[in-house]
């Protein structure tokens, strides 16, 4: 059992990150690459990873154990600014700390085998077996996250926009409530299954909210008590992590291509620069696009400072093929000639 201890203070500093951190999502997608759970979701993308990887993983097998501890250097706090960045901070690890977490994955090690060599070299410092690490991580991700980010990025930030939406409703305490089923919010302390026993006190220090693809089953926390702590929890999955064109043959021809991508990558919320980067289109062009579907009934807009967050309505969400039974059709079928009538002409005035 996980129980995350919070007080007021750690309420008042709970926030959800800006967007998925890619060495979070580069190591738990080594577990998911190795195991047979989860197999409707990750099944394609495993078969695709495989054939394009080589030797980086013997690397990273022997970091990376299937089960149990992996060293919390991995995951600098640094990977939400991309990869760079990351790899950048891994490479920058503390020698004392870095002989002290290799330790730690040593003794957890099942059976009493031998520590690789890789690892002892590792350890032991110096550049060349740094350049390797990291070599193996960037290969890695370029064969098993990079084709996949957009979608990737897609998820987490759909489920970003639904724990803003419950932030703003409630607060923190609504916010944790939220959360997916494995975690559960019994004031004042967070409650999941994990495979030990395990307290984290927050001591004042809030709580980042890490949303992750290939995070599933169970949420991940560092190990180390004195970082600054963060809670990876899986994603609410609705398909598998493939790169395909936005929007169905249909929607794009009532009412074109790029603005059923808009429609589509609204998901469960966002704000017009989401939209753009999920759409793949010009923050210009979101906006314009998303005017024209708030217009049309299709979207709702919150603006909340400088930054609005689009929703979709119900019809909107009919339109998509999600919610038909909840809205009438004949109010859909006048929205749809209100939108053709105003792809044509400007907006609708009656």
């Amino acid at each position: 059992m996980l129980r995350i201890h919070f007080t007021g203070n750690d309420l008042a500093g709970v926030r959800t990150a800006a967007r998925p951190d890619v060495l979070w999502e580069t190591i738990l997608s080594f577990h998911r690459l190795r195991d047979r759970r989860g197999s409707v979701v990750y099944r394609q993308w495993r078969s695709d990873a495989r054939m394009r990887l080589g030797g980086e993983t013997r690397l990273l097998a022997a970091l990376v154990p299937s089960r149990g501890y992996f060293p919390d250097f991995l995951t600098p706090a640094e990977g939400v600014h991309g990869l760079d960045e990351g790899l950048r901070a891994i490479r920058a690890t503390d020698s004392g700390r870095l002989r002290s977490e290799l330790s730690m994955l040593a003794a957890d090690r099942s059976g009493g085998r031998t520590v690789p060599h890789s690892l002892r070299a590792l350890a032991d410092g110096g550049a060349e077996p740094f350049d390797r690490l990291v070599g193996a991580l960037r290969s890695y991700h370029r064969a098993a996250i990079e084709p996949y980010w957009p979608h990737i990025r897609a998820r987490v930030e759909a489920d970003r926009a639904r724990r803003g939406r419950a932030l703003l409703d409630g607060g923190a305490e609504e916010l944790l409530a939220s959360l997916p089923p494995m975690l559960r919010w019994r004031a004042p302390v967070l409650e999941a299954d994990y495979p030990v026993d395990r307290d984290v006190h927050l001591d004042g220090r809030g709580l980042l909210l890490q949303p992750s693809y290939f995070c599933r089953g169970t949420p991940v926390v560092l190990r180390d008590p004195a970082l600054p702590p963060v809670l990876v929890y899986p994603v609410t999955h609705g398909e598998a992590p493939t790169v395909r064109a936005p929007g169905g043959s249909s929607l794009a021809k009532l009412v074109g291509q790029t603005r059923s991508a808009v429609l589509h990558a609204i998901g469960d919320g966002g704000t017009t620069s989401e939209l753009a980067r999920r759409a793949g289109v010009s923050l210009a062009s979101a906006s314009q696009h998303a005017g024209v579907l708030r217009e049309a009934g299709l979207i709702a807009t919150l603006r909340h400072g400088n930054a609005v967050l689009h929703t979709l309505t119900p019809l909107g969400a009919a339109l998509l093929g999600g919610a038909q039974r909840t809205v009438d059709l004949r109010t859909v079928e006048l929205r749809t000639v209100e939108l053709r009538r105003y792809a044509r002409n400007g907006p609708v005035t009656s």
